[in-house]
């Protein structure tokens, strides 16, 4: 790719300037790592994954050392919407089209399983700030999506017992959400939303407690393969016997068979001033809300009532004009907030695949890797850092289970994964603009 996204868009060893940092708990810094030492587990990134990995792996007994380019959180786990969905993020019928019916049924009880941890995580604890707030709504552009939206939910209820989706008509979602540009959606009172750069700081604190090694401003510069393999950094180094690789969006070259299944894409969000009285029109419940659009647009209220407010295109690895870039799209949705002031402004890279599912791997006999959430990586990523941590562990059904989704590279591999999405990107945002 030609550039480290580590060192593209932000201060070294800063969060970016979000509502989120704004707003988070205190955290004294991790030294970075001095010297050589060794572990039963390194781990290379410290997002949702990396930490729920720690915290797992110690809890097990095993020693384990993370080590984090920046401060815990900054990626992706850091800057995102906070949406606890449900499911994968394919939807089940893909899921049952691609593994069959048994194995469907496993991955969408493993997927209730991981928004079941985030929240047990925060409860147990005691995560300050997190703010978890159930439903989210699923709003849709077109009465065609408004129907298969339904006769999802059904089969949801049918096939697999969940009954938490509340099907919405275009009255229904006006109410809820108040814009007029929807036809209708649903409400899953199952899902939920928190505060992410709060819950990453909760882990990490978890982790630490349970005697995980955490070390930032620890770039992670070579992976020496062996028997004992060593993760070597600018200051020090850690030879292991297993390495649980992390760094989803931000991995870079460090593993050339992820890299080529696991592409990186920028997303950005705006949090406006408080909106005050004027947040019941907005969103009449404290639920987040997602839409149809391919480059998807999603949103919800903060603790003091502003709108936080992400999407926007972007086609390059260096950030836009942040404000210009999503306010277009949340005018869209809102054009009563004209006008209103923007106090925040952030970008972040999370990762994608081509499919869209997870990218669980085993890219070397002792290393292992999870990543490529595609936008749907609160939950999934806490409960890839569980599955990591069994199989480090030794106890591999949960991580092969999810290693055995088809995931095929991007064409063209690492070099060409980039031009040709941007081909595909401006083919179905032109699609979402003429509503085709």
């Amino acid at each position: 790719m030609g550039l480290n996204l580590l060192h593209a868009n932000d201060r070294a060893g800063e969060y970016p300037a979000s509502y989120y940092a704004a707003t988070a708990v205190p955290l004294e810094p991790f030294a970075p790592l001095q010297g050589e030492t060794t572990a039963d587990v390194c781990i290379v990134g410290g997002g949702y994954t990396g930490l729920s990995a720690a915290l797992h792996v110690a809890q097990k007994g095993l020693s384990v050392v993370l080590l984090e380019a920046h401060r815990v959180g900054f990626g992706a786990s850091g800057r995102n919407g906070g949406q606890v969905g449900s499911g994968q993020r394919q939807d089940q019928i893909w899921i049952e089209k691609a593994v069959g019916r048994e194995d469907a049924r496993r991955l969408w009880d493993m997927a209730e399983d991981a928004k079941a941890l985030v929240r047990d995580l925060i409860e147990a604890h005691a995560m300050e700030g997190v703010h978890w707030r159930p439903g989210i709504a699923h709003a849709c552009w077109s009465d065609a999506e408004v129907r298969d939206l339904h006769l999802y939910a059904e089969k949801l209820r049918r096939d697999y017992g969940y009954e938490q989706l509340e099907p919405l008509d275009r009255d229904g979602i006006r109410a809820l959400i108040g814009s007029e540009v929807y036809k209708g959606g649903e409400i899953d009172r199952g899902a939920a939303h928190l505060h992410p750069l709060n819950y990453a700081i909760g882990l990490a604190k978890a982790a630490a407690a349970a005697g995980a090694r955490l070390h930032e401003g620890s770039e992670v510069l070579e992976i020496r393969q062996g028997a004992r393999p060593r993760v070597v950094t600018a200051e020090g180094a850690v030879t292991c016997s297993t390495i649980l690789l992390a760094g989803n969006g931000y991995l870079g070259g460090l593993e050339p068979k992820v890299a080529a299944r696991v592409m990186p894409i920028n997303n950005f969000i705006l949090a406006t001033e408080p909106l005050g009285e004027r947040a019941k029109e907005i969103l009449s419940e404290p639920v987040a809300a997602h839409d149809t659009k391919f480059v998807v647009n999603y949103w919800r209220l903060s603790e003091d009532n502003r709108l936080l407010f992400g999407g926007g295109e972007s086609y390059g690895y260096r950030f836009p004009d942040l404000v210009r870039t999503v306010s277009k799209p949340m005018l869209e949705v809102y054009p009563q907030l004209k006008g209103a002031r923007i106090d925040y402004a952030w970008g972040g890279t999370l990762a994608i695949t081509l499919n869209r599912m997870p990218c669980f791997a085993r890219p070397q006999p002792n290393v292992l890797s999870a990543s490529g959430y595609s936008g749907h990586g609160v939950a999934l990523a806490t409960l890839a850092g569980k599955l990591l941590a069994e199989a480090a562990a030794g106890r591999s059904a949960g991580f092969d289970l999810m290693a055995g989704l088809p995931q095929r590279g991007f064409p063209g591999g690492a070099m060409l994964r980039w031009p040709l999405l941007v081909l595909a990107m401006t083919w179905f945002s032109t699609r979402d603009r003429i509503g085709f």
